[in-house]
């Protein structure tokens, strides 16, 4: 098996709130990310994959968690990013682009991707967590 790099965006406001999507193929809400290409650099990887999927530009602040999913051996890397231009749209990844507060991020998102967010905000980064794709471990 190809290892894999996959990058995701903690993208927060100024105002303390987190974007986030609601996935097309799924209906679950995640913060932003992906596989990177072969030759891209991490932090450029986050701020494509955010634009893409959000058309929001952001600016890469800092790494705050790697986080490696048990059951498949694939670790993500997570950027805390500020929004720096454009504006909220849907992509063919999502059905709702939304700025989520903290209380919303931990009621609507699955403990392994609700964790990614709110690391991003305690500022004791990097984190390093494992989890079984529902649960950390």
């Amino acid at each position: 098996m190809c290892p894999e790099g996959r990058v995701a965006g903690a993208v927060v406001r100024e105002d303390g709130r987190l974007l986030a999507i609601r996935r097309a193929e799924n209906g679950t809400w995640e913060l932003l990310g992906g596989v990177l290409e072969l030759t891209e650099a991490p932090e450029a990887g986050v701020v494509r994959e955010v634009f893409e999927e959000t058309g929001i530009h952001v600016e890469e602040d800092e790494l705050t968690g790697v986080y490696k999913k048990t059951t498949r051996g694939i670790a993500a890397l997570v950027f805390r990013c500020k929004p720096s231009g454009g504006s909220e749209r849907t992509s063919d990844e999502s059905t709702a682009v939304d700025w989520l507060t903290p209380e919303e991020v931990s009621e609507r998102m699955a403990e392994v991707y609700a964790v990614r967010l709110l690391d991003a905000l305690d500022g004791n980064g990097p984190h390093v967590r494992s989890h079984d794709g529902r649960h950390l471990t």
